[in-house]
């Protein structure tokens, strides 16, 4: 199972969450963790698998405040989330943001709200989607008990377009209860974020989750 830890803007340690997700990635939970792009270089220099929250769909140039993909490379990130609820592309722009992704060599979960949306950005060929029900999102209730029926009818959309695709489950999920049951109904990974973020004490926030696996 893998288990994407997003820090969005949290006044959270990063270091000290990256270093937590460190001591309980497993043969049965992969953990990485999505920082500020500012603290990308930190999180990466701890050994855990690091992504970026997002990379823009340019090229080398004239692009003030846009954030490249061979820069969040060079920085350490291994893979990027796209299309996040709170960083919305158009169709184009996430076509051309998984080609500037591919071309610098990073891992891709683009996300979406809806089976159908699954299916579109499946057409467009990352390496996984996410549902993510926006509604849900910060309410530790999970999509995988509020209607897990999106989850399923979304690892069904995939599947249809491309069987390789992974697909992933986010909004919501805080439990290790949480992390079982989007992988009963399907799903090969989650997306969490305040769960951990704000958690108290990371280590243990991560632990609790990566258990009842």
């Amino acid at each position: 199972m893998f288990v994407l830890v997003n820090l969005k803007a949290y006044a959270c340690d990063p270091v000290a969450v990256a270093r937590a997700a460190s001591r309980v990635d497993s043969a049965t939970a992969t953990v990485a963790i999505a920082p500020q792009t500012a603290h990308l270089r930190a999180v990466a220099g701890t050994g855990v698998r690091t992504w970026a929250q997002h990379v823009d769909p340019v090229t080398s140039g004239s692009h003030t405040g846009s954030t490249l993909a061979e820069a969040v490379v060079d920085a350490g990130a291994g893979g990027t989330l796209l299309n996040h609820s709170e960083q919305r592309l158009r169709l184009a722009d996430i076509d051309a943001a998984l080609e500037a992704a591919d071309r610098a060599g990073l891992q891709t979960v683009v996300c979406a709200n809806n089976p159908d949306q699954v299916a579109a950005v499946t057409a467009l060929g990352p390496d996984a989607v996410a549902v993510e029900p926006p509604e849900l999102i910060g309410t530790g209730t999970p999509v995988s008990q509020a209607d897990p029926g999106v989850v399923r009818e979304a690892v069904e959309a995939a599947q249809e377009v491309d069987p390789s695709v992974s697909v992933y489950c986010g909004a919501g999920i805080s439990t290790g209860a949480d992390i079982a049951a989007a992988g009963d109904l399907g799903a090969d990974g989650v997306l969490l974020a305040s769960g951990v973020a704000k958690a108290d004490d990371p280590q243990t926030a991560l632990t609790e989750l990566v258990d009842p696996l």
